[in-house]
């Protein structure tokens, strides 16, 4: 089907929060729903970033509305410092829980003791979606957008030592967490699917494009590979926005969908639903997950309390 984000229609009423805001896909993102006419909170560690990337898109879109958000995915405080303001603010129409860490060379823990990779990609945005979750219900119809990857599907994916406390491996920490997104909106949709509430849950994954998510990746491989999978396999932040784009604006979308894209060439037609990971829709092991994610970071969903309406 044919499909580009100039096809996503007037924007104009409604908030979106996007973490990791502040470059690479999550920036594009946020340039993109804020050309449409959204109202846009970049969220990120870095307020120096934040203020750069929110410059950077007033400059190309010059009437674009946005506001910066403080946060830190690798700590439950300051998730909870955020969340609490941007439930002063009132509805929250789309939540695109994007940013994560990737290939961290040694095993490192948050502000809580979790494993930095799945404690960020996975804790930390369970936390902030249920802490946001009375803004969202409060939207007339609300999104929230869970940015997976290919390695979802990974054998190392397993959520055997979700801590990687017996071993770590760096990708395979990525793996459990990227299988977790997944494992997660599976799980939430079918929990709002039992529910009047009228927000959907979706997962996505971007393909491969050169971004920030890199970072830690160094060595050998920094100097010859990447180089070349940048030039000849990668994509481009822009086209890995699309299916992010796609899975919160489309209007046809049904909960729990994962979606990729169109094309190894991300910027090709609509993204389309994707394999899921071996497992990661069966109904225990989501619950298993969901009751492990509350218990590690004390946040329970409400699902029938609104914030006040606009």
């Amino acid at each position: 089907m044919s499909w580009s984000p100039a096809a996503i229609g007037d924007l104009t009423g409604r908030t979106a929060l996007i973490t990791g805001a502040n470059s690479g896909i999550g920036r594009q993102t946020a340039l993109v729903l804020a050309g449409h006419g959204a109202r846009v909170l970049l969220a990120g560690r870095d307020e120096r970033r934040l203020d750069e990337a929110a410059s950077a898109i007033r400059a190309e879109v010059p009437a674009s509305a946005l506001g910066t958000v403080r946060l830190d995915l690798g700590s439950l405080a300051s998730i909870r410092a955020a969340a609490g303001e941007v439930l002063t603010d009132g509805p929250l129409d789309l939540l695109i829980n994007n940013a994560g860490v990737m290939n961290v060379p040694q095993r490192r823990t948050t502000a809580d003791g979790f494993e930095l990779t799945f404690g960020t990609n996975h804790l930390g945005h369970f936390a902030l979606t249920g802490r946001l979750m009375p803004a969202l219900l409060a939207a007339p119809a609300a999104r929230v957008v869970t940015v997976s990857a290919i390695a979802s599907r990974w054998r190392s994916g397993a959520f055997t030592d979700p801590m990687s406390e017996r071993r770590y491996r760096p990708m395979a920490a990525y793996a459990k967490s990227k299988r977790a997104n997944v494992v997660f909106t599976r799980e939430l949709a079918r929990r709002l699917g039992a529910t009047s509430a009228n927000v959907i849950a979706v997962a996505v994954h971007p393909g491969s494009a050169m971004t920030n998510l890199q970072q830690h990746t160094g060595g050998l491989l920094s100097r010859l590979v990447l180089p070349v999978l940048a030039r000849v396999a990668m994509g481009s932040p822009e086209g890995a926005a699309w299916p992010s784009l796609y899975a919160a604006t489309a209007p046809a979308i049904a909960g729990g969908t994962f979606l990729g894209p169109a094309a190894r060439r991300q910027d090709t037609g609509a993204p389309v639903p994707e394999r899921l990971p071996r497992g990661a829709d069966d109904p225990a092991e989501g619950a298993a997950l969901w009751a492990d994610s509350e218990q590690r970071t004390g946040v329970t969903f409400v699902f029938d309390r609104a914030a006040p309406r606009r």
